[in-house]
């Protein structure tokens, strides 16, 4: 297939682009760069150093004799061109990556709630819009996140997207219905990505538009087996309080001893999945697309759940690093279960990896080998929720704070 890979330098981005071209796929890269932008605003950097986007799909041509396209497009600000794009081009599948991923980066302030939506919202509308107007029938394979469901406990599993429901009717009769589960976003970045599946599911039933969404859960891990071919293939690593995942972020802290950061209780049970099973689901998806006219595809990708304490407690054990248990800022439950119905893709073949000490080791060799550029000041999560929440956050756990002597 050709497929376009929108937001393809990104974290999920680009080992999909890789695994797809290795494939052998025609893969064209869609990417406006903001990440980069943002490692720039933030002051910090990945973990892992990254050469451009150009140098990283010439070292892969070098490599594999594969060609990866890059262009660069602004999707959320430059429809007419991503629109004659399309014309150029006529992808047999688009892969959306392209939004701001991070819930703490949305709630940093009204400046980057304002980003958020118009960067997110205006991009998956732009692709909907500008698919129907070109008449490309394109699959658009979209990465979401199991943060669309929220993380209340009622005792029952989250289903795949769609809840059967019971409605009375004006005669008393009991008709069944079967409706998106209802959304419960816990941030503005997650408010964006509700907000997509409703835009998804308008575009599939006006206009025929064949779409698969895949609520994602926590991605963890950094190579997969095409990043492994050369070391300036590597992924990005973020271990910053706005963009570092909680397991990567606690096995960074393990390598350059640093307090594994705890928020609240860490009775939070989150979705996990390891990077090399998020490219898979995707080629899994890309493989089995709905067909025109038929509801929207929606997977749950993840294989596994954990309480955010009994991951540090087990990073704890594995290498010795102490635990802080810190203020939250986010406006969440302190306590959750999180029940996961995850059959379509387990159906479909993928054998998933699970949490293991080798795995972690990998991780935490590659923390070790790159720690030389961790700035320290940059690992506490400081973005809060509330301006009162904004009160309370911890931003010194190393308790290097100058103290005053009375």
């Amino acid at each position: 297939m050709k497929i376009a890979v929108l937001g393809g330098d990104g974290f999920v981005g680009w080992p999909t682009a890789l695994h797809l071209s290795d494939q052998g796929h025609e893969v064209h890269i869609v990417d406006n760069l903001s990440r980069r932008w943002i490692d720039t605003e933030l002051g910090v950097q990945s973990l892992t150093p990254m050469d451009s986007i150009q140098e990283r799909t010439r070292i892969w041509h070098e490599e594999t004799g594969r060609k990866i396209h890059f262009h660069l497009i602004d999707l959320a600000r430059d429809y007419e061109v991503f629109k004659q794009w399309l014309v150029e081009h006529t992808p047999d599948a688009i892969i959306h990556f392209a939004e701001q991923r991070a819930a703490p980066y949305s709630m940093k302030s009204d400046r980057h709630k304002n980003y958020t939506v118009n960067n997110n919202v205006n991009a998956t509308h732009n692709v909907l819009n500008a698919l129907v107007e070109t008449g490309v029938d394109a699959h658009l394979v979209h990465l979401g996140t199991m943060g669309v469901y929220g993380y209340s406990t009622i005792g029952a599993a989250i289903p795949e997207g769609y809840l059967p429901v019971g409605i009375e009717t004006l005669e008393g009769d009991t008709v069944s219905q079967e409706i998106l589960y209802p959304s419960n976003p816990g941030s503005i970045y997650h408010m964006t990505k509700c907000l997509d599946q409703l835009l998804f599911q308008f575009y599939a039933k006006n206009d025929g538009l064949r779409i698969t969404d895949l609520h994602q859960g926590i991605v963890w891990g950094t190579h997969t087996e095409q990043t492994r071919k050369h070391p300036q293939l590597i992924n990005r690593f973020d271990y910053d309080g706005d963009y570092g995942t909680v397991l990567n972020r606690f096995l960074i802290q393990a390598a350059i001893d640093y307090p594994l950061t705890v928020h609240g209780t860490g009775g939070q049970t989150r979705a996990f999945i390891h990077i090399q099973d998020s490219v898979r689901c995707i080629e899994i998806a890309l493989n089995n697309p709905p067909k025109a006219g038929e509801k929207v595809e929606i997977f749950n990708q993840m294989t596994e759940t954990h309480r955010v304490r009994d991951l540090a407690e087990m990073i704890s054990k594995m290498t010795g690093a102490k635990v802080a248990y810190l203020p939250n800022p986010r406006k969440e439950a302190a306590e959750n279960d999180l029940i996961v119905k995850n059959d379509k893709f387990l159906g479909l073949g993928l054998d998933p990896i699970t949490l293991e000490e080798g795995l972690l080791d990998e991780v935490v060799d590659v923390a070790k080998k790159f720690a030389y550029r961790v700035d320290r000041s940059r690992v506490p999560a400081v973005s809060a929720w509330t301006k009162d929440i904004a009160k309370t956050v911890e931003k010194d756990p190393e308790g290097k704070r100058l103290k005053s002597v009375s």
